[in-house]
Parts: structure tokens; sequence; C-alpha cells
């Protein structure tokens, strides 16, 4: 037993160590595991399932179909039927009333029926090669929305958890601040004015901090939601935001090549242009003859009880084979106009097709420009900010030799502040417009 206790406490350092690591995501580990758990990709993953099912059932309408059918009749009260009376030997002009068959009957048949020749299945099953790349086209759309939003979202955490460190690095500051410029008034060597400035900055900053904590609760909900987790989970990012983003910097991926062909939202546009073909394949096929053959056999039994189940009933077998035929002649050109909607409808799509390789190609440039934007902005916001560090810092010398006034200070801790939040933002829209321009490329 207590070799059993000393292993427990042995492991359990593990346990809990090995429960944490669960719940710690690289970016492209956290993009991983949203492509597998993620609830839109999970039933986009049946969509493709149902495709499948959807085009056996399209196949299966052409193979043998076999039915069965049992009909049962009990005739409570039964036809009588009027002869002449000269059949059962009676006078001319008399009738005799007759019944005919047994009150109860059992019809059982099996039918097996094939399809010869139909133009709409023909068009079906050919159409069923576009539906499922239409279905696949879908699952990769959303792939790549999944992975903008993770990418989106994991990028939203970093910028809160630093916007937090940065605001409680700024709130310890202005404490110490306020506490030394209280001392010096108290002393006699101050005015109420510094003590009031501080006072003002650090109230602001304290809200930032507080907005900031529930902004990273939030943004931790958000991405664990993108993932395919509970909200609550205590889920630990492993990436920092200045490392994340540095990998995100790659000017040279403004001149990769692009196909339009690749993206997705083209795949998808091509795929509307395939449905509208086969419709109108379809709309030309109706004035196609159709041709089914059917084959069946059955039992027939009558009785005045129902004994239908027993040992010596009788059973009379039937069995007939037959072709039906059916040939379109005249519709009063309802024919003709479906036909004639289903070609306007194709040449929709085709207008369509070129609007969206129009509007794919002008939302590449524009993707372009906004990465190039982000990372100059990047590099500026960061210059900035150790201007910003730097001037905060010299007035705070100042500040504490006399030199500088509380307002001077307080507008070099805003500057700084401002400086603090344009450089996060910044980070944060590099690796998104990146992400963006990823996605038109289909990379």
């Amino acid at each position: 037993m207590r070799t059993f206790i000393a292993n427990l406490f042995f492991l359990v350092p593990f346990l809990l160590l090995a429960q944490e690591n669960q719940n710690q995501y690289s970016l492209d580990e956290a993009i991983a595991y949203a492509l597998e758990h993620n609830y839109s990709v999970i039933n986009a993953k049946r969509d493709m399932t149902d495709a499948q099912k959807q085009k056996w059932e399209t196949i299966a309408d052409g193979l043998p179909q076999i039915n069965g059918a049992v009909n049962y009749q009990n005739q409570l009260k039964q036809q009588v039927v009027q002869l002449p009376g000269e059949i059962a030997d009676g006078e001319p002009g008399t009738f005799v009333e007759v019944v005919f068959g047994q009150p109860q009957q059992v019809t059982a048949t099996a039918t097996l029926t094939q399809q010869i020749f139909d133009g709409s299945y023909i068009v079906g099953v050919q159409a069923t090669k576009a539906f499922l790349s239409f279905s696949e086209n879908n699952k990769e759309k959303t792939d790549l929305d999944i992975r903008k939003a993770v990418v989106e979202a994991y990028g939203n955490v970093l910028v809160a958890q630093e916007s937090v460190e940065i605001s409680e690095k700024n709130k310890a500051t202005l404490e110490k601040n306020l506490y030394e410029t209280k001392k010096v008034y108290e002393n006699g060597l101050g005015d109420e004015e510094s003590v009031d400035q501080l006072q003002i900055t650090l109230s602001s900053v304290d809200n930032q901090l507080k907005n900031a904590r529930r902004l990273e609760k939030i943004t931790l909900q958000m991405l664990n939601l993108m993932m395919g987790l509970p909200i609550e989970t205590p889920t630990v990012l492993t990436e920092s935001l200045e490392s994340l983003t540095q990998s995100k910097i790659t000017p040279e991926l403004v001149n990769a090549d692009f196909n339009v062909e690749n993206n997705v939202d083209y795949k998808l546009a091509n795929n509307l242009n395939e449905q509208r073909f086969y419709e109108l394949k379809l709309a030309k096929s109706r004035a196609l003859p159709t041709l089914n053959a059917f084959i069946n056999y059955g039992g027939l039994s009558f009785s005045d009880s129902f004994s239908f189940f027993d040992g010596g009933q009788d059973w009379f077998g039937f069995s007939n084979f037959g072709v039906d035929l059916s040939i379109p002649i005249f519709s009063s050109l309802k024919r003709s106009a479906s036909t004639q909607r289903a070609k306007i409808a194709l040449e929709q799509a085709k207008t369509q097709l070129t609007e969206a390789e129009e509007q794919i190609r002008l939302q590449l440039e524009n993707a372009k420009s906004n990465y190039t934007l982000a990372i100059e902005e990047y590099g500026t916001s960061k210059d900035n900010l150790a201007l910003a560090e730097r001037i905060e810092n010299k007035n705070q010398i100042k500040y504490a030799e006399g030199i500088a006034t509380s307002f001077e200070l307080r507008q070099a801790q805003t500057q700084l502040y401002s400086s603090q939040q344009e450089y996060l933002q910044s980070m944060a829209d590099v690796i998104n417009r990146k992400t963006e321009l990823e996605t038109i490329l289909n990379q």
C-alpha cells in the first residue's frame, strides 16, 4: 500500500504536466486542431459524405428495382348479382340472386422494374461529378475560412495578453510617480495640479488594464470556439506576438505566381457554371422518349375465413411482363420555354464566372497592397515606439528634477501609450494581412 501511494505521488506531477501540455498550442498546432474539430469543418465533412450518398442515390435510380406488395380484402357484406332464372332452371323472366367468390382474399406480388432509357437519368449521372466537385471545393473554402479565423483569433489573444502586460507596467510606473509626487506635495515642495494630472492618467490606464483583461478572456474564448474546444478551456499559446510577426514578414510573397483557377472562390463559381450546363442538358433531355420494362410474379388466395397461413390453403400464381414507352409529343411549348430559361441561366453563370475572376484579381492586388502597408507600418510603429519610450523616459527624468511639468509628463506618457497600442495593432495587421493574401493565393 505504501508503495502504491508513493508511486501515486510520484506520478501526479507528470500527469498534471501532461494535462497542461495538452492545452498548449503553437499557431500551426491550433490550425491543425481546428481543421479536425471545428464545428463548421465537421459539418463540411458530413456534406462530402452526403454528396457521396447522393451520387449513389442518383445512380441507383437506373438500376433494377424490386418491390413487393401484399393486399388483403375482407368483404364484410358481399355484393349480390342477379342472373336470369333460366340459368338455374327457373321460369323465364325471373332472376336468381348469386354471390360470386369468397369474402376474404389475399394477393401477394413482387415486381422487378428496369429503366432502359431515360435522358434525364443520363444527365443526372453526369451531373454527380460536378456536385461532388462542389462539395470538395466547399470543404476547401471552409478549411481556408477556419484557418483565417484561427490565425486572427490567435493573434488577438496575443495582442490582448501583451496589452495586459504593458498596461500593468504602465500602471506600476504611474503608481510610483503618483506616490512620489504626493510625498513631494505633502512636504510643501510641489503643487496639487501635478498630483491631479497623474491621478487622471492613472485612472485612464487602470481602465485600459481592466478592459485588456476582459478582452484577454473573450479573445481566448473565441479562439477556443474556432478550434472546436469548450470556450472555458484553459488554452495556452506557445507563440509570442513578436516572433510570430517576424515569421509572417515575407515581402516576396507579393510576387508569388498566381493562377486564378486555383482560387477556391473561382472554383465555386465554375461549379455553378457546370451546374447550369447540366440543367440545360436536363431541360433538353425532357424531349426524349423514356423506356422502362417490368416483370412481376404473384399469388392469389381466397377463403371464407382468415386461413391464409394454413398448410392446405390454395394459392393461384400469376405473372406478367411488360414494356412502357413514353414519347413526349406536344407540351404547348412548355419544354421549349424551360430550355430557353436554362440557356439564359447558363449565360448568366458564364457572366458571373467572368465577374468572379475579375473580382478575385482585384482582391489579390488589394491584399498585396494591404500586406505591404502592414509591413511598412509595423516598421514605422516599432521606430515610433522606441522614440516615444525615449521621450517618456527623458520627461520622467526632467519631472523628477523639477524641469518638466506634470502636464508635459502626462503628454509624453499618453503619446507612449498610444504608440504601444499602435505597435501591437501593427503586429496583428501583419499576421492577418498575410493570411488574407495566402487565402487568395490558396497557399
